[in-house]
Parts: structure tokens; sequence; C-alpha cells
């Protein structure tokens, strides 16, 4: 019952293989797959995999840095896109800032405005929101505890540990990608935190867990070992306490 809560399989590293990739992932137990949208197009596309795949699921959202090119009748029309198809999605996603992309005060006021609205307006769908935070996770902590959400995701959440205990705190999830055997930061986060509060992704087709390789939902497997390892738990205890996580996010 192993699941991968954000990945991007509509990208081109997977237009070659791609029915191989989810035979590899059911392979290995996968029974969930989330498609995380960052525009119109790939929201679009996203929806279309989930109904053509049962293992895929689709979450719609809207980048950050997309946020600094949308118009306001754009971002409107988006929004009721999203709201037009709440019953086909289990999430809002990915939707947040990046501050390392978006160094202009007057952008990342663009990107915090853009946040705001979506959470704002897609809050009342009571899905998960998967949070996208780069450089900015403190600013998207204190809006989502300003705007008082309830049900978030940190998505590869890089910021310091005072900060990933304040989300565990506020009963929130963060999702631990495949590249967790080679980083320091992603074992400490494991470490630290509830097994209550972990979830695991693969951001395929980045952050593989071999070299410059592309990642794939299958990768997840590796995952849950790693945090087995970590938290000196059995592999299955750890599937099943991710899997329950995983359904009182997105089911």
């Amino acid at each position: 019952m192993l699941v991968d809560v954000h990945c991007h399989l509509y990208f081109p590293q997977f237009e070659k293989d791609f029915e191989e990739v989810i035979k590899r992932a059911e392979s290995v137990g996968l029974v969930s797959i989330i498609n995380a949208g960052t525009d119109h197009d790939s929201n679009v596309t996203v929806l279309g995999l989930s109904k053509k795949y049962k293992i895929i699921n689709a979450t719609l959202g809207l980048y950050p840095t997309e946020a600094l090119e949308i118009s306001d009748e754009e971002l409107d029309k988006e929004l009721d896109f999203i709201k037009s198809h709440k019953d086909n999605i289990v999430g809002i996603g990915e939707v947040g800032l990046d501050f390392q992309l978006t160094t202009e005060p007057e952008q990342r006021e663009k990107q915090i405005k853009v946040f705001k609205k979506l959470i704002t307006e897609l809050k009342p769908l009571n899905k998960t929101f998967v949070i996208h935070s780069r450089k900015a996770e403190k600013q998207c902590i204190e809006i989502l505890e300003e705007l008082e959400v309830k049900k978030v995701n940190f998505h590869c959440f890089s910021g310091n540990f005072k900060l990933a205990k304040r989300i565990e705190q506020n009963n929130w999830t963060m999702s631990i990608p495949a590249n967790i055997g080679k980083s320091e930061h992603f074992q400490g986060i494991v470490k630290q935190t509830s097994i209550n509060n972990l979830l695991t992704e693969t951001d395929s087709p980045f952050l593989s867990p071999v070299g410059e390789e592309r990642s794939e939902p299958s990768f997840v497997k590796q995952t849950i070992k790693k945090i087995a390892e970590i938290k000196d738990m059995d592999v299955k205890e750890v599937t099943n306490n991710i899997f329950l996580n995983y359904q009182k996010s997105f089911s």
C-alpha cells in the first residue's frame, strides 16, 4: 500500500516509457500516484490521466512563478476551472511561494497576493493544499496559519527543523522525496518528525536517489526503507502509517 503523493508524470522525460513507469509502480506495491498540476495546460493533462489510469489521482494548482505571469482575469478563470473539477481531484497544488527563483520585492508580493487568493477561494472545497515553499517556508506557514487552513501537505520541505516542528504542531504533513538517502536534511526531518506527519513522494522526474537519473514513482519503496531505518521501525509498520496519513490527507 505505497503512495507517491507528488510527481509530474506529464513531463517529457516520461514520453517514451510512460506505461512501463506505471507498471513498475504497481509491481512494487503503489496504490496511488498523485500527479500535480502547475498551470492550466498541466491541470488539464493531470485530469485526463487520472481518468485514464486508476492508480493516478490529480491535484490542480498554480506554480508560484506562474503567478508572476497570470492576469487577474486568467487567475479567475483558473479558479473557476479548479472549482468545476472539485469532484475529480484529491487536492490543490502545487501552490505556494518560491523566493529562490523570485528575488524582487514586487514580484514576491505578487506571489503572496495570488497565493492568498488561491487559498481564500479554494479553501471551501475542503481539499488538502500541497505547498511549494522554497526559501519561503516561514512566509508560507504564516499565511496558512493566518487563513486558518487545516489540511496542508508541504512537498519537499527544505526549511529548518524549528519550522518543521511548527508544521507538525499544526497537524500538517511533510512529504519526503526519494533522494532522502543522499540528503542529510530530509533524514533529519524524518528523525525529528512524528511518523503521523510524514508522507512519501518522488517529485518525479526530479530528485532521483540515483545520480542524475530520472526519478519515478516506484522509487517510493526506497524511501519507505530509509524512513524505517531512521526511525528504527518495521518496513510494514512505516508503510501502514504512511498509508493512513495519505487517507487522512487525500481520501
